[in-house]
């Protein structure tokens, strides 16, 4: 599991017929002081998250694959499983979408 930012979406009108329903999201990976690290990529939206979202995801094919439910022949290397509130490192909060609510302050 990777921390990243969503940066935007996808919209794709033709596609395979296992993605109707489903949202891709650009994202965009982070280190540990929040800054962005690497290339971004696509990844499948599973916890309804939105533009500037710190999120967790999945970059393993088989674990995505169970978070999306999907079976059969689409294969998927990486899902956004969860919007982060707040995370720690050594003590004080580094990212997040409320850091000015964190509860350990």
């Amino acid at each position: 599991m990777r921390v990243a930012r969503v940066v935007g979406n996808v919209v794709s009108t033709i596609k395979d017929p296992y993605f109707y329903g489903k949202r891709l999201m650009i994202i965009e990976y982070l280190d540990e002081h929040g800054k962005p690290v690497g290339e971004r990529t696509i990844g499948f939206d599973a916890c309804d998250c939105g533009i500037g979202d710190i999120v967790l995801v999945i970059a393993d094919g088989g674990a995505s694959m169970m978070l999306l439910g999907g079976i059969g022949n689409v294969v998927t290397d990486v899902a956004i499983a969860g919007v982060i509130d707040y995370a720690t490192f050594d003590g004080k909060a580094f990212i997040g979408n409320s850091l000015g609510d964190n509860p350990e302050e």
